[in-house]
This record gives structure tokens, C-alpha cells and sequence, in this order.
């Protein structure tokens, strides 16, 4: 940093992250980010739920990096919460199931039974 103007900049980036993050939005898709998530692949799941989210162009939905939820023998996983119903979780998640939960979950509103954590 070299100047007051990059901090600021840095400051302003920072607030917008927040605010994305502390959002009212009605879905939520959070991701275990801790060591065994990312060493199973969680990045790049959550790198693929991003992507599909813009290309299916949902403005509607929260994704969230979280911390170890303790069930690191089913990672990657992708918690999906929305308001009008209970959270979902999905585990050893791929990147094709990630397309799917965006496509058949988030935008569809079916739950993909076979990949929940029961």
C-alpha cells in the first residue's frame, strides 16, 4: 500500500464484501472452506456454484465461505438455506452436482435427494 488513495480503495472493497455477505437475500449457499474442505476440492465447487450462478444470471442467492461443520468425510459440501425451508446439505459434492444443485435446487426449487447428508 503507498498511498491514501489505495487504502480507501482497499476500504471500499472491503464494505462491499460485507454487505454481500450480511445480505437479506432469501438463499443462502454456504461452503466449509477449513483445511479438509479445500483439500477435498471445496474451492473449486465453490469457484463452479459462482460461475453457474452468473451464467444462469440468479441475483437472488448469498454464497458464503464457512468454517469446519465436522462431517469432513462427506466433503466438498454445500449447504443450501432458504427461508422457506429447512437447510439442505449435500456432500462429496462434484462439479457436475454443483451445476445440478444450482440448476435442479436454487433455480428449479427441487431438492436432489441422492447427494443430501441425511
Amino acid at each position: 500500500m503507498k498511498s491514501l488513495a489505495e487504502l480507501d480503495k482497499i476500504k471500499k472493497e472491503a464494505k462491499e464484501e460485507i454487505k454481500l455477505r450480511d445480505s437479506d437475500e432469501e438463499v443462502r449457499i454456504n461452503i466449509p472452506m477449513s483445511t479438509c474442505g479445500i483439500a477435498a476440492g471445496a474451492r473449486e465447487i465453490f469457484d463452479v456454484i459462482s460461475e453457474e450462478l452468473d451464467r444462469q444470471e440468479v441475483n437472488n442467492v448469498v454464497l458464503n465461505q464457512i468454517g469446519c461443520i465436522g462431517l469432513c468425510h462427506y466433503e466438498p459440501i454445500v449447504e443450501v438455506e432458504n427461508s422457506n425451508q429447512d437447510v439442505v446439505t449435500y456432500g462429496n459434492v462434484t462439479r457436475e452436482d454443483a451445476k445440478n444443485i444450482v440448476k435442479d435446487h436454487i433455480v428449479n426449487g427441487q431438492i436432489i435427494e441422492e447427494l443430501m447428508i441425511k
